[in-house]
Parts: structure tokens; C-alpha cells; sequence
């Protein structure tokens, strides 16, 4: 045949990478074998180039995890580094120029779970600890979860132990109270708006036409500490002698707006005033264990997988993510072996991802331990890293999660839809050793409309869904770079972050 009689192929969409089996299979549209392409458009290209992130003297090195952190004056980044010493630091990257930290140092610890909240940062130290033929990410044994305030401060224990003390209670100035037996206490507040248990109890008798004074109010350990209340229980008319046995109320405007005075003097209150609840103070943490994963749900701090127990997760009150309840703020999910790896919020549901398991869980107004669970599959699940995060925003996309399973990276909106969004590329995923998907992580990058998956292998896969996020439209890309690839974030709402354990973060 004459090659001057050949009629051209056109093609007006390159369709990107196909990997299910057979080369011979491959599509005319699509490519057998790529590397470093990208679509704009429907034209391919050379995917952008990488270039240095820090200009600071010493750049960090040996970056593990990354997470953008929106604080009141911008997008940055809270970044995890080993030193040679093997301690893990925690650091603040508040722009190229700008690091604060480390605000956190802990052996041993080579990842962490996070969630900005209010401006602060609640941080989880983990690692991946060896149980059989499995790795299984949890919390480091004898640590807690930590806040840390956004101001170059080093990082701190969230929530807090309280003092012991004794409360001097007299009557004051003429003023008014219910006359009759009630018991008093201090509520230690931090900078983090936790609330401690009521302590330093002791009883007063009070008279109808008097206010009440206090004096020796203890003062507590920790630059963290910045208000104290008065609480109090109303009139009991028979008293058993068991101080934490009665319901405690913070008695309006019975506050020590500072950690230093020893003394609050003339307060009036009738127990009709005494309408928000204290007496849940008494079963909360002093301090919460470490977990390998953390998420909001209705405005509630949920931490996962502790060194101790690998299928509870804890559950704060709602706008309180430091208060844990012991008695009713946990949950167990189905004891099969396997760790929780992940969970998030969406449409109003909790959803909770073993590595083989999803379940649901619904917030019907009753204490946390109480609340419903509904298998959704016992098949499919994710990895601690394996649900795209969009900016700020925590895991869910519009309305629906994207996420890394053992079958592929399937789109989620409450069940799994298959075929999965891989469906293209089903061998090259099939590939990857199961025993290392601890090390994925996805990121879905809106402005680009790209998901990109950092791999074990230290490269990166992306999805171009400019022409539609479902199996067929979606053009997959590996990207192999000069440097080895951990993880990556985004900034000011399209700048690419990329961490490496060999340079500093690079864009």
C-alpha cells in the first residue's frame, strides 16, 4: 500500500494514559505509555515546571506531611519534618519567607492528623506501627492531641488538668439570692475557649437579701489559662454530702476575666438565672490520647485509631472540640481487626472508613455514644490520607468525597459509584503494593480541575476533569519529577505545594 494513499487518524482529543492489561487493547485516542503530559485544553503538553517554595536561610528537608491552614490573615501551611535524630517537628510555613517553629518536636512521630478550627490547629501525632503482616496507623503511645494557636507559640496539650484548691465563700454587699444550702466551684477557661472541670467545691448557706463574695480562688498552672467562672448548683434541700453528685450552673457574670486575681466579690443571681449546664464538665478528658485520624461533624472534633483502641473514636461537644466526654463521647465501630482510617461530614451524615469498610453514623440530638450506625459497604474503604481534600474546605467536594479504595479512586455520595474513575488505568493501580496505600494521598485542585494522588512509588498520578469528572472523560497523567514525592497542599487557592523528603517544599 502506498503511503501517499494512507488516510490520516485525526484525533481532537487526546484522552490520556491506558493501563488495563494488554497494550495491544489501548485505544487509538489514548496513550499506552506516558509520563509528565497535561491537557489544556484538548491539546497535550509538558505538565508545569517545579520550582523552590522557601527562601529562607534554612529551608526545611525531609518534608512528610503537609496540610493548608487557613488562619484570620491568610492560607498557610503546617508541615511535618524528621531531623536525623528521628524526632518528628512540627512547623508553621506562614509564607516563603516566614516559618515559624518548631512548635511541636516528638519522637517517633512520622505523620499527623489535623483540622484548623476558629484560627487554631488541632494536631494528632501517629506512625505506622508493624501488627502481624500489616502496618496499622494509630496514635503514639503516651501522647495527646495538641492545639496549637496560629502565633509562633509552641503547640500545647488541648484541654487541660485542673488544681486542687479550696473556694472561700462569704456573704457580700446587700444584694439577692435564693436563700439555702448550695455548692460552689471554679471553671478554669484557656485561650482555646476549654472548659475545665468544676473544682476547689465547697458549700455555702446564702441569705435571701445578701450577694455572695469569693476569695482564695486558685489560680492555674499554664500561660493558657485566661478566665475563671463561678459555678454553682441551686438551693439543695437535703444534702448527701457528695459534691460532684449535683447538677453545677455558671452563675452569670461570675467571671475573673484574667488568671491572676484571687478574689470575686459581690455577686447576686437567683437560681432562676442559672440556666447553662456546667455539671458535664466533670466527665471530660484532662487530656485526649493521640489519634491517626481527625475530622468535624456538626461542629464536633472527631479523633480515631489511639495507640490503645483502634476502632473507637472520640466525639467533642458540639463547638467545644477540646471537651471529650468519658462517660458518652465515644464510639466503637465494628470490631473485624482493621483500624479506622478516615472520615468526614456529608450531607448532614457521618461517615466512617475502615481500609475494607465504610459505615455511617447520624447525629439524632442524643450523646454520641448513642447514635445509629448503618453498614454502607464491607468491601471498600480508604487510607488515612485517601480522601481528596479541596483547600480548607476538609474532605468533601460539592457533594461527594473522592476517594482512594483498593479497587481505585471512585466518587462517593453516600454509596460508591462504579465503575470507579480509575476504570482507565485499572492495572497500573492494581500494581501498587496494598501494604503501602498508607503512604497515598489525594488532593483535588479546583481551579486546575486536577486530582492528583501522590503514590507509594513517590510520583504522582493526575486526573485532568476539564472535559468532566467521570470514568470516561477523565484524562489520567503519571508525573515522575526530579525529586521524590511525599505529599502535597495547596495555597492561596491554586499554588501547588509539593513535599519532599529530599528538598524543601517546592511549587
Amino acid at each position: 500500500m502506498s503511503v501517499r494513499s494512507h488516510e490520516p487518524i485525526v484525533f481532537e482529543n487526546i484522552k490520556g494514559l491506558w493501563d488495563r492489561g494488554d497494550v495491544e487493547n489501548t485505544p487509538l485516542d489514548h496513550y499506552a505509555d506516558c509520563n509528565n503530559l497535561i491537557n489544556i485544553g484538548n491539546n497535550v503538553t509538558v505538565r508545569p515546571g517545579v520550582g523552590l517554595h522557601q527562601s529562607v536561610a534554612v529551608p526545611l528537608e525531609d518534608v512528610r506531611r503537609m496540610y493548608n491552614y487557613p488562619t484570620p490573615t491568610g492560607n498557610t501551611l503546617i508541615v511535618l519534618v524528621v531531623n536525623t535524630l528521628g524526632v518528628g517537628e512540627i512547623y508553621h510555613v506562614v509564607s516563603p519567607t516566614t516559618v515559624f517553629g518548631p512548635i511541636l518536636s516528638i519522637a517517633g512521630m512520622t505523620d499527623f492528623a489535623f483540622v484548623p478550627y476558629a484560627g487554631r490547629a488541632y494536631i494528632s501525632p501517629f506512625s505506622s506501627f508493624v501488627t502481624g503482616d500489616l502496618n496499622i496507623e494509630k496514635g503514639l503511645q503516651n501522647e495527646f492531641l495538641y492545639v496549637y494557636m496560629g502565633d509562633g507559640t509552641p503547640a500545647r496539650v488541648a484541654a487541660g488538668s485542673t488544681p486542687a484548691g479550696t473556694l472561700t465563700i462569704a456573704n457580700g454587699a446587700a444584694g439577692h439570692t435564693d436563700a439555702g444550702f448550695h455548692i460552689f466551684a471554679v471553671v478554669g477557661e484557656t485561650n482555646s475557649g476549654f472548659l475545665s472541670e468544676p473544682f476547689a467545691m465547697n458549700t455555702f448557706t446564702t441569705v435571701a437579701n445578701q450577694s455572695v463574695s469569693f476569695g482564695t480562688v486558685p489560680v492555674l498552672v499554664g500561660a493558657q489559662w485566661v478566665k475563671r467562672h463561678i459555678v454553682a448548683t441551686k438551693v439543695i434541700p437535703t444534702y448527701n454530702g457528695d459534691n460532684t453528685g449535683y447538677q453545677f450552673f455558671f452563675i452569670p457574670d461570675a467571671i475573673i476575666n484574667n488568671n491572676t486575681d484571687t478574689f470575686l466579690n459581690n455577686i447576686s443571681f437567683f437560681d432562676a438565672d442559672l440556666l447553662e449546664d456546667a455539671s458535664h464538665l466533670l466527665d471530660n478528658f484532662a487530656t485526649i490520647p493521640a489519634g491517626a485520624c481527625l475530622w468535624l461533624y456538626h461542629d464536633r472534633l472527631c479523633l480515631a485509631t489511639t495507640f490503645d483502641d483502634i476502632s473507637l473514636i472520640y466525639v467533642s461537644a458540639p463547638g467545644e472540640p477540646e471537651a471529650i466526654s468519658e462517660i458518652d463521647g465515644q464510639i466503637i465501630v465494628s470490631l473485624d481487626g482493621n483500624p479506622i482510617t478516615n472520615g468526614g461530614e456529608l450531607r448532614d451524615i457521618m461517615y466512617v472508613f475502615k481500609r475494607a469498610r465504610t459505615v455511617s453514623y447520624t447525629d439524632t440530638g442524643e450523646e454520641p455514644a448513642n447514635w445509629p450506625d448503618s453498614p454502607i459497604d464491607a468491601a471498600l474503604g480508604t487510607c488515612v490520607h485517601g480522601i481528596a481534600t479541596v483547600l480548607d474546605s476538609g474532605n468533601a467536594s460539592v457533594d461527594f468525597f473522592i476517594i482512594c479504595t483498593y479497587a481505585g479512586v471512585i466518587l462517593f455520595n453516600g454509596r460508591y459509584i462504579l465503575p470507579e474513575l480509575s476504570f482507565k488505568i485499572q492495572q497500573r493501580w492494581k500494581d501498587l503494593d496494598r501494604n503501602e496505600y498508607r503512604k497515598i494521598q489525594i488532593m483535588n485542585a479546583p481551579v486546575q480541575k486536577w486530582i492528583m494522588v501522590v503514590l507509594p512509588t513517590g510520583t504522582i498520578l493526575v486526573a485532568d476533569w476539564n472535559n468532566g469528572m467521570d470514568p470516561k472523560n477523565v484524562r489520567w497523567y503519571p508525573w515522575s519529577l526530579n525529586i521524590p514525592v511525599n505529599c502535597l497542599a495547596i495555597v492561596n487557592i491554586d499554588q501547588i505545594i509539593i513535599g519532599s523528603p529530599i528538598y524543601t517544599g517546592a511549587h
